[in-house]
């Protein structure tokens, strides 16, 4: 049942990062091939780190889903291409909900390879925002990551309330749950209040 319920959240995930990267792509005027590429990177960049520092095989290796559901996300992005690409708030809401998943999946997995919670929390980040760092880059963006924006702190923030969560012996579906909440909570503060972390300055 658990391994179900993950694989449902980074199919969905995974259509969430497609769908940012294709849109990105498409306001950047990219071929089909090329939207698609970066689709497909967006959405297993940090699955396929987090499973390398593992030692496990990558897993969109293991199912040729991750593919066709990227293929899923490029057709939306061509159906609704003028809302998706005129819409910052959508990018947002594609954005934010890959990053809640994946990094429910990567905490989820790190777990299951024996990994102390510490480990787990970093490669929960890893695989939430790693995707995005690769995509900004062949985009030739600055990455969100290392910007002041509230990202990839966002995925540690979230990490640790399932931590916590997990010490008061919560349900584990109740833990990711509380994980993922966090950080959209956190991904949506930022956008609407402007929290971001300090800049840091010349000296």
């Amino acid at each position: 049942m658990q391994d179900t319920l993950l694989f449902i959240i980074e199919v969905i995930g995974t259509l969430a990062f497609a769908v940012s990267g294709i849109r990105l792509a498409a306001r950047k005027h990219f071929d089909w091939f090329g939207a698609y590429t970066i689709g497909v990177v967006t959405a297993i960049g940090g699955g396929t780190i987090r499973d390398i520092l593992l030692n496990t095989s990558p897993f969109w290796m293991e199912s040729w889903m991750y593919l066709a559901v990227t293929g899923l996300g490029f057709i939306i992005v061509l159906m609704f291409k003028r809302v998706l690409t005129s819409d910052s708030r959508l990018l947002f809401m594609f954005d934010a909900t890959g990053l809640a998943l994946f990094v429910v999946t990567g905490l989820q997995k790190s777990l299951s390879c024996g990994y102390p919670m510490w480990v787990a929390v970093v490669l929960g980040m890893i695989t939430g925002s790693f995707g995005g760092v690769l995509r900004d880059v062949l985009i030739n963006e600055e990455p969100l990551f290392f910007r002041k924006d509230i990202y990839a702190t966002a995925c540690i923030g979230g990490g640790l309330a399932y931590w916590i969560a997990a010490l008061c012996g919560c349900e584990q579906w109740l833990c990711q749950s509380i994980c993922a909440a966090i950080i959209l909570l956190l991904r949506w503060g930022a956008l609407r209040y402007d929290w971001h972390l300090p800049e840091m300055k010349e000296i």
